[in-house]
């Protein structure tokens, strides 16, 4: 039986980095794409390119993700903050998504075929299997994020956010 195929495909350049995502990017993916974003700042990339031609679909948890790291490079933090998300080929439906969900504006939107740097490579890594209580812990952050992002959220949100969090507490030993 062969492995299946890699949901995030990446290249890596001295200051930037691009990201295809291939068919579903949803909360089972959400907590590998957060340590691979952590990954790319750390290594100082500071261009940050989504290749979304791929992507299916995206659930809001993805989206949660994808916003918290939008919200906070479009800030500028920090010594290696990247200056941008930008991402390519977003679907009408997923750029209504982000519209709708109050993050547009926190991404440059894109067509055609992002050029790599010369120097890109694809970065070699393995995906993380991460356990209930990540993926929960990631569910909570993304769906806190968006709701803070946009107040027009709470109302979709708060509830799966609590329950989420209801339940985390007590599959979680103090």
């Amino acid at each position: 039986m062969s492995a299946a195929a890699p949901r995030l495909l990446v290249w890596v350049g001295s200051a930037s980095a691009c990201i295809r995502i291939a068919k579903r990017a949803d909360f089972t993916l959400s907590v590998d794409f957060k340590e691979l974003l952590k990954e790319l700042l750390r290594r100082g990339c500071r261009c940050l390119v989504m290749d979304l031609s791929g992507c299916e679909f995206m659930d809001s948890t993805f989206l949660g993700v994808l916003a918290t790291f939008g919200r906070e490079l479009s800030r500028g933090n920090g010594a290696q903050a990247a200056q941008r998300i930008e991402l390519y080929n977003a679907s009408a439906p997923l750029t209504e998504l982000l519209d709708t969900m109050g993050v547009l504006d926190l991404f440059r939107i894109s067509q055609g075929t992002p050029t790599l740097p010369a120097d890109s490579q694809p970065l070699e890594r393995k995906a993380i299997t991460p356990s209930k209580a990540e993926v929960s812990r990631t569910c909570i952050e993304a769906h806190q994020a968006l709701m803070d992002i946009s107040p027009a959220n709470i109302a979709r949100f708060k509830d799966v956010t609590q329950f989420l969090a209801e339940s985390l507490k007590k599959a979680t030993p103090e």
